[in-house]
């Protein structure tokens, strides 16, 4: 298990002092990857880097993105956090199931902006939706509060070597991008076919079959056989 696959995502963050505030609770805890998509002010500005004070590297390094998609190409598991219940068929979990997470994977945590959060949309990425058990009358936290509580459990986590997880070494996991790629395969077949209807609910059934690809954590070999279904059976409809 490595510090280094660790990376900590703020999707649309709105406040620089909350930006950099994030940046110095990773450093607290020995991470270095933060990653930023379409943040609101300009980015990196001033004072996002005098509220960092000594975590400056931390920004520096850090990646930009203008949407989610492609800042997610690269990590294998994405654990969303959000205050609220989700009505979706995704997976719940609580800080003290951090421990089951195999780290030796790239792992992203995955935070909304201060206003409104993550969108259903936006959690349909995830392989995981993560709540931090609070007052039931006062749920919401502050975006940098949050990350810092995360950073701790799963500092502890890798330092005590805890993981519960032994799946075969010689099975492989899909990494995102492969499943990225194998969904959106699937999504133009379905797309050339007119399977999408009525055309207001599209949004709704591609929230749901992205989590059902997610929640199904494919190996590397069965990603491969499905892309390679869905690509013969879109030849086969424009054969048609």
């Amino acid at each position: 298990m490595s510090n280094n696959n660790i990376s900590f995502i703020l999707h649309k963050p709105q406040l620089s002092e909350n930006i950099g505030a994030c940046a110095r609770a990773i450093k607290n805890f020995n991470f270095q990857k933060m990653i930023v998509v379409d943040p609101k002010p300009i980015y990196p500005n001033d004072k996002i880097l005098a509220t960092s004070v000594g975590a400056k590297n931390i920004i520096i390094k850090s990646k930009n993105f203008d949407n989610l998609e492609s800042a997610l190409k690269n990590i294998d598991v994405v654990i969303a956090t959000s205050a609220r219940f989700r009505n979706k068929n995704i997976k719940y979990i609580q800080l003290e199931d951090l421990k089951k997470i195999d780290y030796k994977k790239k792992v992203a945590f995955l935070f909304g902006s201060e206003a409104s959060g993550l969108s259903n949309n936006e959690i349909s990425y995830a392989n995981y939706t993560l709540q931090i058990s609070t007052n039931p009358d006062f749920k919401s936290l502050n975006l940098s509060h949050s990350l810092i509580i995360i950073a701790q459990v799963v500092h502890s986590v890798i330092n005590s070597k805890i993981s519960s997880f032994k799946k075969s070494k010689k099975i492989k996991s899909a990494s995102k991008k492969d499943i990225l790629s194998m969904i959106n395969l699937c999504i133009n077949n379905l797309n050339d076919i007119e399977f999408f209807k009525p055309k207001e609910k599209k949004p709704i059934m591609l929230q749901n079959l992205r989590n059902i690809f997610y929640r199904m954590e494919l190996s590397s070999k069965e990603t491969r056989i499905l892309s390679s279904i869905f690509s013969s059976l879109g030849k086969k409809e424009k054969k048609i």
